[in-house]
C-alpha cells in the first residue's frame, strides 16, 4: 500500500518543519531548502516491494536539498529517475544534469547536493547486496546518466516511472516481490552494459533479465494476432528451443502463455464499468483473437463461463449488436400444429401454423 503526504495539508506556520521530517523518517536523510519558504508545495508518495522502497516526489516549487551520512543510507543503493522537469546532481565536485527518462545509481551515504526547479521523481533504494553485482563494478558507473530511451535502459526507466502507480495493488504481494526482483536483475544488465562488461552480471542474473525482457516485448504486442513464438525469438536474436527452455520456468510453454496474458487483458475490460459498452466480440479483437467463436471458447475454458456471461454474472451488462453463440445449440423440434376440426355446416378457418419455435442463441 502506498502512503501520501502533502505539504500543502499542514499551515504554512509548522509546514517546513513538518516536511523536513517527513523526508528524514521515511525515505533518507537530508536538509531541505525551498525558494519561498514556508510557502512551498511538495508531495512525497512512498511504498515498499519486498525490501525494496519506493518513492515518488513531486516539488512543485523549486529548491535544493543537501544528503547526510547517515548508518542508514550506508548500506544501499538509489537510484534516481527524473520524469518530469530537470535536476542537477552535484557530487564529488562532478555536476551531473538529469532531464525527463534519465537516471543515476548513487550511493547516498556519500555527500551530494541536489537543485531543482519544480519537477517530478522517482526514487528506489535498496540494500546493496540485492543487485547481482560487485560494489567495484557499480561504483564504475555510479552517478553516470544512463538513458533510459532504449534497450534494457528502456525497460528500466519504464518500470521505475510505473511503480508508483502499482504500490496498491502489488505493495506486500509476492507479485511486487517478483517485480523488484526483475526490477534488480534489468538494472545490473543495464549497469552491466554500460560498462561494455555483461559478463560482470551473473548468468542466472542475465537469463531472467532477458525472460522479463521477452515478456514485455509480448505485453506490448498482445493485441496483434500474428504474435507468435516464432516472432518472439526472432525479434529477441534467440533460437526457438532456447525461447522455450526460458519458458520453462513460468510453468507453461511459449504460446499458452501468451494466451493466457491476453484473456486476462479481456478478463479486465469486461469487468471496466467504463467499456461496459463495447461488445464482446470487440474485446476479443481487441487482445489479439480476431476469431469470435473461438474466444468464446477459450475463455468459457479459462474462467469457467462464456464472456458475456462472465460480464453479466459480474454485474455488467450490455447490448450486443450481434451475439455470438458460444455452444452449438441443440436442434429444437418444430411441433406440428394440432388439426383443427371443421365443423359443419359453418367453415372454420384454418388457424396458420405455427413457424417453429426460434432457436435460442
Amino acid at each position: 500500500m502506498r502512503v501520501r503526504y502533502r505539504a500543502e495539508d499542514v499551515p504554512v506556520s509548522s509546514r517546513f518543519d513538518y516536511w523536513q521530517d517527513i523526508v528524514n523518517e521515511s525515505f533518507t536523510p537530508m536538509d531541505l531548502h525551498y525558494d519561498g519558504q514556508p510557502s512551498f508545495s511538495s508531495e512525497l508518495t512512498l511504498g515498499r516491494l519486498g525490501q525494496v522502497g519506493v518513492a515518488e516526489v513531486c516539488d512543485r516549487s523549486p529548491g535544493q536539498a543537501r544528503g547526510r551520512p547517515s548508518e542508514r543510507a550506508a548500506g544501499q543503493y538509489t537510484v534516481f529517475m527524473v520524469t518530469r522537469g530537470r535536476t542537477m546532481a552535484i557530487k564529488g565536485g562532478r555536476e551531473v544534469l538529469l532531464g525527463p527518462g534519465q537516471f543515476v545509481v548513487t550511493d547516498p551515504a556519500r555527500p551530494y547536493r541536489c537543485v531543482f526547479p519544480a519537477r517530478r521523481a522517482v526514487c528506489v533504494a535498496f540494500p546493496k547486496e540485492l543487485l547481482p553485482l560487485p560494489e567495484e563494478a557499480v561504483a564504475e558507473v555510479a552517478d553516470v546518466p544512463i538513458e533510459g530511451d532504449e534497450g534494457v535502459p528502456a525497460l528500466v526507466g519504464s518500470l521505475i516511472a510505473r511503480l508508483p502507480g502499482c504500490l496498491d495493488d502489488i505493495s506486500g504481494t509476492a507479485d511486487g516481490v517478483r517485480l523488484s526482483t526483475a526490477l534488480l536483475d534489468l538494472l545490473a544488465v543495464a549497469l552491466a552494459t554500460r560498462m561494455d562488461r555483461a559478463d560482470v552480471a551473473p548468468p542466472p542474473t542475465r537469463t531472467r533479465a532477458l525472460l522479463t525482457r521477452i515478456q514485455t516485448y509480448v505485453e506490448e504486442r498482445l493485441g496483434d494476432p500474428g504474435l507468435s513464438p516464432a516472432r518472439v525469438a526472432e525479434a529477441h536474436h534467440i533460437s526457438l528451443r532456447y525461447l522455450y527452455k526460458l519458458f520453462e520456468s513460468q510453468g507453461c510453454g511459449v504460446a499458452d502463455w501468451i494466451r493466457r496474458r491476453r484473456l486476462e487483458r479481456c478478463r479486465r475490460d469486461l469487468l471496466d464499468p467504463a467499456l461496459s459498452e463495447r461488445p464482446v466480440r470487440a474485446t476479443g479483437a481487441r487482445w489479439g483473437f480476431p476469431d469470435a467463436t473461438r474466444f468464446n471458447r477459450l475463455f468459457r475454458t479459462a474462467y469457467g463461463l462464456p464472456p458475456g456471461e462472465y460480464r453479466r454474472a459480474c454485474g455488467l451488462t450490455v447490448l450486443e449488436p450481434a451475439p455470438v453463440p458460444v455452444l452449438e445449440p441443440a436442434p429444437v423440434p418444430v411441433l406440428e400444429p394440432a388439426p383443427v376440426p371443421v365443423l359443419e355446416p359453418a367453415p372454420v378457418p384454418l388457424l396458420e401454423p405455427a413457424l417453429g419455435v426460434p432457436r435460442r442463441v
